[in-house]
């Protein structure tokens, strides 16, 4: 029988990390909507209810997928992740201010699920294990 889990112990910490910080942002988009970051990307109402659910389903559906050793959830999760930063990007390029100057721990958590997500050991570790 097949175990299914939420949380894979024997992952590499970057992995864990990852997942965590996956959760996180589903949950928090869930709870209190889109940060403007991400909203910035929804040019119109039907746009932004998509892009919240997508968020939350797809960082819930991506941390679920890492943990049990999935290569659909580890790239719905970097996507996910990859959205979030993007829309920082573009709110800076668009109003051209820094990220820095409106939430830099909101910044920072984006660079950082990037950065555990794009790895080298996280991305040997899918190449290797993931199926």
């Amino acid at each position: 029988m097949q175990t299914r889990r939420w949380i894979n112990q024997g992952q590499p910490q970057t992995l864990q990390i990852a997942v965590f910080l996956l959760y996180i942002r589903a949950g928090f988009a869930l709870l209190f909507g889109l940060d403007p970051a991400t909203s910035a990307l929804a040019g119109s109402h039907s746009v932004f209810v998509a892009l919240r659910v997508f968020v939350v389903a797809g960082g819930v559906a991506g941390g679920y997928g890492i943990v049990n050793e999935k290569k659909w959830g580890y790239y719905l999760g970097t996507a996910v992740a990859g959205l979030a930063l993007l829309g920082r990007l573009y709110l800076g390029v668009r109003y051209h201010i820094s990220p820095l100057d409106y939430d830099v721990i909101g910044f920072a958590f984006d660079v950082a699920l990037v950065a555990l997500l794009l790895h080298n050991q996280t991305r040997e570790y899918t190449r290797i294990w993931f199926k």
